[in-house]
């Protein structure tokens, strides 16, 4: 395993508190790499945790100990589990939160159905509603937090519908993430930023613009900036996970993560 000489984010030491931002990795951002392959990148960058998706990584009970056990030995946090549970869909959740603990992730990311707010009637609303209260039963029961994916295709796609999710299903251990909506502008994205974060449990960081153009995360440094002011004022801990970096390039990953370090940290220049 590859040693860091650094201090890691989000890691208490001698002289320093830990950091109130974590800064690490969703797995998905390293698709091609194998578990071993992911941590050692996310540590070799100086990353405190990963989000393991289950689309690639974290798919069976093996993989599940493989990640925990390559996470714990590098000395990373296990951040979530990546899931692609659908809420409304009534599906198997028991083996998704099984997973989840086998894993070590005290949060499962899921999906808040699968229609835009504007296109979705009551029934879809009353689905999405009553399976996500269902399954937070389930997660509750294992000690794990839900977190809705903020994303278009689905309920959370706007500030307003996410909100109006949340008071519905009204459930202590359902929160959301939160990214910036593609095209949005910067200002936008961070009042939409402002108005769910009572409610935001972890965010997920990548620079695209002016649609889904992936740049550097630092070439949006103006928004990624005032995103960690706001999140640092907000006083209650938060993983900041790298998603997306341009080119799915190892390389710009090291360079995004010694960015959102710094943001973490609240030291980025300005």
């Amino acid at each position: 395993m590859i040693s860091v000489p650094y201090i890691l984010p989000g890691r208490a030491t001698d002289d320093r508190p830990a950091a109130l931002l974590g800064a690490g990795l969703c797995s998905v951002t390293l698709r091609s790499l194998d578990v071993e392959q992911v941590v050692a990148a996310a540590a070799a960058a100086g990353l405190s945790g990963i989000e393991w998706g289950s689309d690639v990584h974290v798919v069976d009970a093996a993989s599940a100990d493989l990640a925990r056990e390559a996470c714990a030995a590098a000395g990373l946090r296990v951040f979530s589990l990546g899931s692609y549970y659908r809420a409304g869909s009534f599906g198997d959740f028991d083996a998704v939160a099984a997973l989840a603990a086998r894993l070590g992730a005290p949060r499962i990311r899921i999906w808040a159905g699968e229609t835009d707010p504007a296109d979705a009637d009551a029934d879809t609303w009353e689905a999405v509603v009553g399976d996500t209260r269902r399954i937070a039963g389930i997660a509750a029961a294992r000690g794990l937090e839900l977190a809705f994916e903020f994303h278009g295709g689905s309920l959370t796609s706007t500030v307003e519908s996410t909100l109006e999710l949340l008071a519905r299903v009204d459930r202590p251990n359902v929160g959301t993430y939160w990214q910036p909506a593609v095209g949005l502008g910067d200002r936008e994205a961070l009042e939409s930023l402002r108005r769910v974060i009572g409610h935001v449990t972890g965010v997920h960081c990548f620079s695209w613009w002016p649609a889904t153009e992936r740049l550097a995360l630092e070439e949006r440094d103006g928004l990624w900036r005032d995103v960690a002011a706001v999140l640092l004022a907000h006083g209650r801990g938060m993983d900041l996970m790298l998603e997306f970096v341009a080119g799915d390039s190892p390389d710009q990953l090291f360079n995004d993560a010694a960015f959102l370090r710094k943001l973490a940290e609240g030291s980025a220049p300005a």
